[in-house]
């Protein structure tokens, strides 16, 4: 079997399996998969994976590695892993339900200021990003940046647009916003330079209920545009 994956150490207590350097819904389903694997079989001395858009982080406690050379032991476990059974947890990937996640946005004003700045980029009205920023599914690749946080890939070119050149100090919970072909939704009042283009009323992070996040890896969402009574209205009863 050729390898379609690559080993780094990460110092002496982590290894990084890297699946391709490019971001793609197959990809992620490695990584997933990869990741589930991982703890539902844990090794010896295993503390945790840390899954990102093409790579797994596997963390260990190398005093519990049997062996000296904690890396090759990974190394050779992980490997063993991926060549035996794969495919066949690739599969069980594919196999999942498609689980969509429905996000109100109220789109432009005073909940998304750059919009206009986006449709003149793309040389579009507001209107049209608006209808194709909500007309398809969009998986999440990743959770980060501040908890909660989606990654958001595949957004269509017609409507991608480069960060802004002076980021916001402040950027309120909820924001809805585009950097490049990505989007993805602020958690918390955080500083950012993406490009914003709405808000949801819907609260992505609370930290005192299980799980703490509304969001997560592997999910799709879709963003439904909403008037802003809608908006004031769900967010009293998100709160």
């Amino acid at each position: 079997m050729s390898r379609s994956y690559t080993f780094y150490p990460l110092g002496d207590s982590a290894v990084l399996i890297q699946f391709a350097d490019i971001v793609s819904e197959k990809v992620h389903r490695q990584v997933t998969a990869m990741t589930r694997r991982l703890e539902r079989e844990p090794f010896t001395g295993w503390i945790e994976c840390v899954p990102s858009f093409t790579s797994v982080a596997v963390y260990y406690d190398f005093h519990k590695i049997e062996k000296p050379d904690g890396f090759d032991t990974v190394f050779a476990y992980v490997c063993s892993m991926l060549e035996q059974r794969m495919e066949t947890n690739m599969a069980d990937e594919n196999r999942r339900p498609y689980e969509v996640v429905d996000i109100p946005v109220c789109y432009g004003g005073e909940y998304g200021p750059d919009l206009d700045e986006v449709a003149r980029k793309n040389h579009l009205s507001p209107l049209d990003v608006v209808k194709i920023h909500s007309g398809q599914d969009y998986l999440i690749y990743a959770i980060g940046f501040a908890p909660g946080f989606p990654y958001v890939g595949g957004i269509p070119e017609q409507i991608a647009t480069p960060r802004r050149k002076t980021p916001r100090l402040q950027i309120p919970a909820g924001s809805v916003g585009i950097a490049g072909t990505q989007t993805g939704i602020y958690p918390i009042e955080t500083p950012g330079g993406w490009q914003i283009i709405g808000r949801t009323p819907l609260v992505l992070f609370r930290p005192r209920a299980e799980p703490p996040t509304l969001l997560k890896s592997g999910q799709y969402i879709r963003f439904r545009p909403i008037q802003a009574e809608e908006y004031e209205r769900l967010r009293d009863v998100s709160l």
